[in-house]
């Protein structure tokens, strides 16, 4: 059999009746292989650049600071407070004499008395001087303020945020060791805790020219064997039957590079210590599926009884049987 392992990109064959691409009509082969792009983005990493909206990272400040990773969050928010205390500073620097115990021209002091005044820590060393700097001051105050709460709502949210630590095997294989083939995603929940009511979707999405020759992404639901799970412990195997019901039944490996298609797996459950429902997702290229391969066994039975589960043979695949070509009517 095939092994999907290489994405190619689409040959154009010739059509007599077919509108040439240099007269300024691209064909949908061209076209498809200008819009090759994953259906799902990975945490940084975009497939997709959107231009032309309104607003930018700034007009979803709160989502932005939600969905960075740690460490950029970490250095924004350094970065934000430095300047605030930066701008501060400037204000009582230009003033003559706007703080007491602090020399004119000393820009140092002038900063270490903007920390202490947003976070009112105050040591008592350095005070405001004059209305104009109290003014300032009482600004900076409430600014600190507003800044403080903003800052222990956003971590704890990020803290807060439902997420399942739910581990998806690298590749998908196709299977041939039963009567009807079948398209199998190994799953893992990687907490001790159970997924209570765990819910499993498979989709096959290609992209299929519609009545008037263009592109349209199109989703296809795979159905699994079994799509509900009481309780998602350890590891489960999603399961699609490749049977005359199937989208993928006789497709070819060839046709559903051409047709950019990825396998789409979604889960969602409730977390049982939170009670919180939790969502996982994963895509596939059509080179990430093996056809003739199973997973390798990664539960096992100890001698003291206990069951031992082995994560490293998670990912692990082993050859299956393969399909037989009927011998040639002689």
């Amino acid at each position: 059999m095939i092994h999907w392992r290489h994405r190619k990109r689409m040959q154009a064959r010739p059509d007599p009746g077919a509108p040439e691409s240099q007269h300024g009509h691209p064909t949908v082969v061209e076209t498809v292989n200008r819009i090759r792009a994953h259906v799902l983005e990975e945490n940084g990493r975009s497939d997709i650049i959107r231009t032309g909206l309104d607003s930018g990272a700034l007009g979803d400040l709160y989502h932005t600071l939600m969905t960075m990773s740690w460490f950029m969050f970490f250095w924004a928010s350094i970065g934000l407070y430095l300047v605030i205390n930066i701008g501060f500073a400037l204000m009582y620097y230009v003033i003559p004499h706007s703080v007491s115990g602090v020399p004119d021209g000393d820009f140092l002091d002038d900063i270490f008395f903007s920390v202490q005044t947003i976070s009112t820590v105050g040591y008592g060393t350095m005070s405001p001087v004059g209305r104009l700097t109290n003014t300032i001051v009482s600004f900076e105050v409430l600014a600190g303020m507003m800044l403080n709460a903003l800052a222990t709502g956003l971590v704890f949210a990020r803290f807060s945020r439902p997420r399942a630590r739910v581990l998806f095997s690298h590749v998908a294989v196709v299977s041939y060791d039963d009567v009807i083939p079948t398209l199998t995603i190994r799953i893992a929940n990687q907490r001790r805790t159970l997924i209570l009511s765990a819910n499993i979707e498979m989709t096959l999405t290609r992209l299929m020219p519609d009545e008037r020759g263009r592109l349209v992404r199109r989703f296809d639901r795979l159905t699994l064997v079994q799509s509900h799970m009481p309780i998602f412990r350890i590891s489960l195997n999603a399961t699609h039957l490749i049977d005359g019901q199937s989208p993928l039944y006789g497709l070819s490996a060839e046709t559903l590079i051409d047709q950019n298609a990825e396998i789409i797996i979604t889960m969602d459950g409730t977390d049982e210590i939170s009670s919180q429902t939790v969502f996982a997702r994963h895509a596939y290229e059509i080179g990430h599926v093996k056809h003739g391969y199973r997973f390798s066994d990664m539960i096992a039975n100890r001698p003291d009884g206990r069951v031992e589960v082995d994560f490293h043979r998670f990912h692990t695949t082993e050859p299956g049987d393969t399909p037989q070509t009927p011998d040639p009517t002689p």
